[in-house]
């Protein structure tokens, strides 16, 4: 079987919902189901977050960030920064440990080192989606920074499976885009129950053209995207694509200009940066 044809197999399976993900990963899921819910309350919540060193570490680091702690006031147990954070960006952090498991379970160096760059890249976007939607639009920043921590899982997903089809990224990038991006990411975001708005943001994503200033969440991402430091390993690069990035901090926003949005916003997003690569 030709590398072509394995990856259109496992676009094909993911399309059908036949994921196959590592242990520590089915455990982290069921982590998430039990935090989603409807009774499971504070006290609870804390316990089963204590139960994982992974979440427990994120949440109080987040819980830290200039983003969640205006008061200056540093957290030092998960149950203070639980109750910091609430439960959505508990479920948050939760689906980052389960994106982020998916890199650490191959064993090829090569892959590996793409996984790292992956989440770094990631973890770019989803801060920076959740301080500039909050900024520029009417949106809800936790869901701009969920979405940026999920837009790239289905690439994770088929990092994970290099393992068992070595090779299949060394042909480069273009099959991902045309065969996987979409059929495996859908898949893959309906396995962790990723809601409707976020899956509609990321779906905005694949097909988008930026718009200044953004108007959606899924405008966010794209402008989050061209703005990372850390490109995705997974696709072309802002200067292939011919975007124009370099210039993009230029721009303005309404009254206000890109570069200096960005400025004044600067601690935040590097420190909210610094907490998701925990």
């Amino acid at each position: 079987m030709d590398r072509l044809e394995i990856f259109r197999n496992i676009a094909s399976q993911a399309g059908r919902g036949e994921l196959v993900f590592p242990a520590n990963v089915s455990a982290s899921i069921k982590l998430q189901q039990a935090l989603a819910d409807p009774d499971c309350h504070l006290e609870q919540a804390a316990k089963l977050v204590m139960a994982e060193p992974l979440v427990s570490a994120r949440t109080v680091a987040i819980a830290n960030s200039a983003a969640y702690n205006r008061s200056g006031g540093e957290i030092n147990n998960v149950r203070t920064a639980v109750m910091r954070l609430g439960f959505r960006t508990l479920n948050t952090i939760t689906t980052s440990v389960i994106v982020r498991q998916l890199g650490r379970t191959i064993s090829n160096p090569a892959m590996r080192i793409k996984s790292a760059q992956l989440w770094e890249h990631c973890a770019h976007v989803a801060a920076t989606a959740h301080v500039l939607t909050g900024k520029l639009t009417n949106g809800d920043p936790e869901t701009a920074m969920f979405a940026g921590i999920v837009h790239e899982v289905g690439g994770f997903y088929l990092l994970s499976r290099t393992d068992e089809f070595p090779g299949l990224l060394e042909g480069g990038i273009e099959d991902w885009a045309e065969y996987g991006e979409k059929m495996i990411g859908r898949a893959v975001l309906k396995k962790l129950g990723v809601p409707q708005p976020v899956v509609d943001a990321i779906e905005s994503l694949w097909h988008g053209v930026r718009v200044l200033p953004p108007q959606s969440i899924g405008d966010v991402l794209l402008l989050a995207k061209e703005l990372s430091p850390v490109p995705s390993p997974l696709q072309r690069s802002v200067a292939e694509a011919g975007i124009g990035g370099e210039n993009l901090v230029d721009d303005y926003v309404g009254d206000q200009s890109l570069r200096g949005l960005l400025d004044d916003s600067e601690e935040q997003i590097r420190s909210l940066t610094a907490a998701l690569l925990v």
